[in-house]
């Protein structure tokens, strides 16, 4: 899941974090929301940001992805001209789904104090490969996604159901796979010869 809380958000002294670190992990995530949508209540603009990551060919199709600290690789299978030496895309696009929705329900589930001993979210997603490759009219991205949430819980049925469509309603990449996004491309071109 992608939530950016800038980290002028929380002010921690050394006593705070120290706090945070040793309690248990419910109450540290219920203390940080708290904190954090008060602060978002005060001044809305800190919830604003831009993501970026850079994605760059390094050898046939396998690509180093980095954005801030972390590094990532992607390629594709040898049956399509891959060397299999990363996930796919789409791998990382199943996984951003079911991750960010795991930890949405994490959240709410801590807000209330709805204890979970368990949880798991199964992302299914059916594609066809004809598209990519051009021999299919389908559109290219997939045609059902489907998951499917298994929680361990001793609270009532109806209030983890209930937790469940509320964090659905707030989940990020949810959004993402449910409803069209803009996107706008740009081009920079430079020619070999300008560095020779």
């Amino acid at each position: 899941m992608v939530v950016h809380v800038p980290c002028r958000l929380v002010n921690f002294s050394a006593i705070a974090i120290h706090k945070i670190i040793t309690m248990p992990a419910t109450e540290k995530i219920k203390l940080a929301i708290d904190r954090s949508v008060r602060a978002l209540s005060l001044k809305p603009s800190l919830g604003l940001g831009t993501g970026i990551s850079k994605t760059r060919i390094t050898n046939g199709l396998a690509c180093d992805i980095s954005e801030g600290p972390w590094k990532l690789k992607a390629d594709m299978p040898e049956a399509v001209g891959g060397d299999s030496t990363g996930p796919t895309p789409g791998v990382y696009g199943r996984a951003a789904l079911g991750s960010c929705l795991a930890i949405g329900y994490m959240m709410a589930a801590s807000k209330i104090n709805l204890p979970i001993s368990m949880l798991e979210v199964e992302v299914q997603a059916d594609y066809d490969d004809g598209a990519l490759m051009g021999t299919s009219d389908v559109p290219p991205g997939y045609l059902e996604v489907r998951y499917t949430v298994s929680i361990e819980s001793s609270a009532a049925e109806q209030d983890i159901l209930r937790m469940l469509d509320d964090a659905d309603r707030h989940s990020p990449y949810l959004d993402v796979f449910t409803r069209a996004q803009k996107c706008k491309r740009q081009v920079k071109i430079t020619s070999p010869k300008l560095h020779a």
